[in-house]
């Protein structure tokens, strides 16, 4: 068996190792095709380390950053040839430098005049960009919520961080010691929330929307979040029998990795969506498993969502959510902020979902519950007033590497001049 194990995983990296390789042409050949970049062109960089597994995470940015280059040119460093095709694939994304090796990555730097690098996520080769100074290394995260994941001491690595709000604050100041939060950690609410909008697949009318976004089944009994199983299939078909509402159904792309009958039930939802279209083509229910997020949670009266980030999502739109309480006792739920006060939609409950839906839109102290951590999360979350709260924390940066920079140029000139000096007193000691 040792034999036969080994041998499959040898013909696996080979295997990955072709595809790998294959990757690297087809980038490098899309690239020659294109114009060069400029050289010292871009202000701004966002370091990009993954594959297209976690595209979502750079994806969510696109809209906002092209907001950003019209006033500070951006630029993609991809350190994955997966990554680089996908990105060079996607509509709306910024435009893309290959940099597999560091030398690559060296070698394109040293044509720009990039002063603030930006993180989505906390890849380990960050650690290879860090090695640069003379600019600044800001972590923006791709997206908000109350998981463990935001709220690790890798936020110290970057030079600022840029956060949603208090909630965020406060988060990170029960975690984070000795980290100077007025200085490093800047607010900026949600920018991605500016541009909330898209075109519908459907035609709008008198039905209610309702948005239906589980996570996947987790790999642990901790990160059981999924609803799929235990509150989806019953939830929907109360809502396709009541025959008043328009579902749009957005689950986890990785539904069922784990186990196969969550899995199942996915598809069972599906088909059960595509057989009421089928019986009443007016219905329009939507299966949605494209890349853009956005126009779902700005057009539905009200979500259904588990404890993921999608939460979060929906709470920067201001408007009405339920969240799947887990059925796992062992899955772990932060009572620190919004799920401390939010509303929950228990499985027992998923069949008369109807009822629960009219609730928290009719409920005037629900709404003004969800306001007020609306406000905690994302600050002011008037239409475009997170879009500024971005430009400005750039625009801050840029004025202190202007600052920074000035000052290493000036040390440069005195350090010249002191050399002439030196020099002076060789040639008249001599």
């Amino acid at each position: 068996m040792g034999i036969v194990s080994d041998g499959k995983k040898a013909v696996s990296l080979v295997r990955k190792a072709v595809q790998s390789r294959s990757a690297v042409i087809s980038v490098r050949r899309a690239l020659a095709a294109l114009p060069p970049h400029p050289r010292q062109h871009y202000r701004v960089a966002v370091y990009f380390a993954d594959g297209d597994v976690n595209m979502y995470q750079i994806r969510q940015w696109y809209k906002p950053l092209a907001e950003l280059a019209r006033t500070w040119p951006v630029v993609v460093l991809s350190r994955s040839a997966s990554g680089a095709q996908a990105l060079l694939r996607e509509q709306g994304a910024p435009p893309v430098a290959f940099v597999p090796t560091v030398r690559d990555l060296e070698r394109f730097i040293g044509t720009q005049d990039i002063r603030v690098v930006l993180y989505v996520n906390q890849n380990t080769r960050n650690f290879q960009m860090f090695r640069y100074g003379r600019r600044w290394h800001v972590f923006i995260n791709h997206g908000e919520s109350d998981k463990m994941y935001m709220a690790t001491n890798q936020y110290k690595a970057y030079d600022f961080a840029f956060i949603a709000g208090k909630a965020a604050r406060e988060r990170l100041g029960r975690v984070l010691w000795d980290y100077d939060f007025d200085h490093r950690a800047i607010e900026i609410g949600r920018p991605q929330a500016d541009h909330y909008s898209g075109r519908l697949p459907y035609t709008p009318d008198a039905r209610r929307v309702i948005l239906y976004a589980p996570t996947w089944e987790g790999d642990r009994p901790s990160a059981h979040y999924g609803s799929i199983a235990s509150h989806g299939e019953a939830l929907i078909s109360a809502l396709l029998r009541a025959g008043t509402y328009r579902v749009i159904y957005r689950p986890h792309p990785r539904s069922g990795v784990v186990n196969a009958a969550y899995g199942a039930a996915n598809q069972r939802i599906i088909a059960s969506l595509a057989a009421a279209n089928t019986a009443d083509p007016s219905a329009q229910h939507v299966f949605d498993d494209g890349p853009d997020l956005g126009w779902q949670l700005a057009a539905a009266d009200v979500a259904i969502v588990d404890i993921s980030a999608m939460v979060y999502d929906r709470l920067a739109a201001d408007k009405p959510l339920l969240i799947a309480r887990p059925t796992d006792p062992a899955a772990l739920i932060d009572t620190h902020g919004y799920l401390s006060e939010c509303e929950w939609l228990d499985a027992a409950d998923a069949e008369d979902v109807t009822t629960q839906i009219d609730r928290v839109l009719d409920d005037e102290n629900a709404q003004a519950t969800l306001h007020t951590w609306v406000s905690h999360y994302f600050g002011d979350t008037t239409p475009g007033a997170a879009t500024r709260r971005f430009h400005d924390a750039v625009a801050r940066l840029m004025s202190e590497w202007e600052r920074w920079h000035g000052q290493d140029e000036e040390e440069e000139i005195e350090d010249d001049l002191d050399d002439d000096a030196e020099d002076d007193d060789v040639v008249l000691g001599a």
